[in-house]
């Protein structure tokens, strides 16, 4: 039996209900302030806010997991593993040379349909896929596969395409995830489980950091970094933390922060998926902020809403898909002005949007999702897409359009015909987590009006996938082709075993890469190699 600890990461408060602040935030708050003495309604009530879910169908009492691995005690380390490890480890990533070069020459070459769900064997730099909603398989069993994290292998690097390099920048961090590069040039990273941020200073072309600080600290795993207001000069830094956006005052150039943080939206369900990404609109005049889902597949949420009406008087005062009960808000990206007031629901159904960015070339929001587990090696896709406003992507009861969860039969079958169906279809349980639109000078033309997503890679997967970074692939107008393509990769030993798992990724000013992973804690920059004139 697994030994579980208690996930209720959102801060409690000492009374009986939760604070004011809290409660508006959803229906089933507001029932306080309505005197409804059902037990279970108020129940209902104070645990989104609360961030402790009883029990009822599906459990938050999960084990906890560091970078994939089992830890009932939440204290494992890159470092914690024997030593013999990293030698078997070293035999077998030697072992696996020949098998990548195999790879590598068919790298031009676009697997479709049941071809492209292949294993990390079947990854390198060049490789395509194209996936498209006619290839979803069948459902089939569920087989966890959980990575155990080694010590990155003497001598390893990651491996990227030919003509360009990949260069360590820092190491030795507990949990690198979001890295933004501010207007100035300097790079912000959330060293989430260390509840800071800290900022580091490259020179233009260089690798190696002149400044490394933490800007503040006494956060709360902090994620998403925005500038505000967009532009050259911003007056503020916003960051979200699990339950929380604050932000502080920033001018370009600052490297610490002692003021204290200003509260923008507060009472953020922090429970289960814990990532908040933000950003702002181009004109400035919205923040954008995804919050994923309470749990997996919404088993315990209520089968209908506790509201006059039932489901048709919840379908007349809410958005199209929006659920209830303890995912009420969740499994969204809202929209607020940028003090936080004015709240507004842009997309739900979208289960857990890690990573958000604006395409430059269209303006409009892209986002990175994790589909749910549960239902097998290759089912449902991941994905990243175009959001469209008032758009519903399915969760928790469809998924890819109107294929119906099992879990979920027969329940609300008037959404079936109105999920949108995502742009760009990932390898299952991929767990892409960060995308950014590449916009340089320094990477060949081609790369223009790209974007590179980060895949943390698979644990509810027989075979492992995943643990890479890809390049998404648009036509010359902007829109996705529905391919993506290895980009940066080398980060898995074995079938049980990996060293790094990508997270962050952000585009510099001289227009090198730059990608966080949290499997060993560094940050990798990469570029085109110059060729040397005799």
């Amino acid at each position: 039996m697994e030994q579980h600890v208690l996930l209720s990461t959102m801060a409690m408060t000492n009374g009986g209900t939760p604070p004011l602040s809290c409660r508006a935030r959803t229906s089933y708050g507001r029932m306080f302030d309505e005197k409804i003495t059902d037990r279970v309604k108020i129940q209902a009530a104070y645990e989104p806010c609360k961030g402790l879910v009883q029990t009822r169908k599906e459990t938050v009492m999960q084990p906890v997991r560091r970078h994939g691995v089992l830890d009932p005690k939440g204290l494992l380390t890159p470092g914690s593993v024997l030593s013999a490890i990293l030698i078997g480890g070293i035999v077998v990533l030697l072992a696996g040379q020949s098998a990548y070069t195999q790879v590598g020459q068919e790298a031009n070459k676009v697997l479709v349909g049941a071809t492209a769900f292949g294993d990390w064997h079947n990854d390198a730099p060049g490789v395509r896929r194209l996936i498209t909603a006619q290839d979803l398989p069948e459902i089939g069993k569920e087989e966890p596969s959980f990575a155990e994290v080694v010590p990155m292998p003497v001598g390893a690097r990651p491996r990227v395409p030919e003509g360009f390099s990949a260069e360590l920048v820092a190491s030795g961090l507990a949990q690198p995830r979001a890295i933004r590069a501010a207007p100035n040039g300097d790079l912000f990273v959330a060293n989430s489980s260390e509840n800071e941020v800290r900022v580091y200073r490259i020179p233009s072309g260089s690798s190696k950091p002149t400044i490394s600080e933490v800007f503040v600290a006494g956060l709360h795993q902090p994620y998403g970094i925005a500038f505000y207001p967009p532009g050259p000069d911003p007056q503020w830094i916003y960051i979200a933390n699990s339950s929380s956006v604050v932000r502080f005052p920033y001018k370009n150039g600052d490297l610490k922060t002692t003021a204290k943080p200003e509260g923008i939206v507060e009472c953020i369900p922090a429970t289960h998926h814990w990532t908040r990404d933000i950003l702002f609109t181009p004109d400035g005049k919205r923040l954008l902020l995804a919050i994923a889902s309470g749990s997996n597949a919404a088993l315990d949420m209520f089968p209908w809403p506790v509201v006059p009406g039932g489901i048709d008087g919840w379908n007349k005062t809410h958005p199209l898909g929006a659920a209830w009960d303890s995912e009420e808000g969740r499994a969204n990206i809202l929209s607020f002005n940028p003090d936080g007031t004015d709240e507004k629901v842009y997309a739900t159904g979208i289960r857990n949007p890690a990573g958000t960015t604006i395409q430059p070339a269209t303006g409009q929001l892209w986002a990175v999702v994790n589909e749910r587990d549960g239902l097998g090696d290759n089912t449902p896709f991941d994905y990243a897409t175009y959001v469209q406003e008032g758009a519903f992507y399915g969760w928790p009861w469809f998924y890819i359009g109107g294929h119906e969860d099992p879990r979920h039969k027969g329940e609300h079958t008037d959404l079936q015909g109105r999920v949108t169906v995502p742009d760009v279809l990932i390898q299952a349980h991929s767990a892409p987590l960060q995308i950014v639109f590449y916009k340089g000078e320094d990477f060949p033309a081609e790369y223009d009006g790209s974007a590179f997503v980060t895949l943390h890679g698979s644990w509810d997967r027989s075979i492992r996938t995943g643990y890479k970074v890809v390049r998404l692939l648009f036509d010359k107008s902007g829109k996705p082709t529905g391919e993506y393509e290895d980009f940066m990769t080398g980060f898995v030993v074995s079938d049980k075993q990996v060293w790094g798992r990508p997270v962050g990724v952000a585009v510099a000013r001289d227009g090198s890469l730059f990608v966080t992973e949290d499997g060993n804690g560094t940050i990798w920059r990469i570029s085109r190699t110059k060729s040397v004139v005799h």
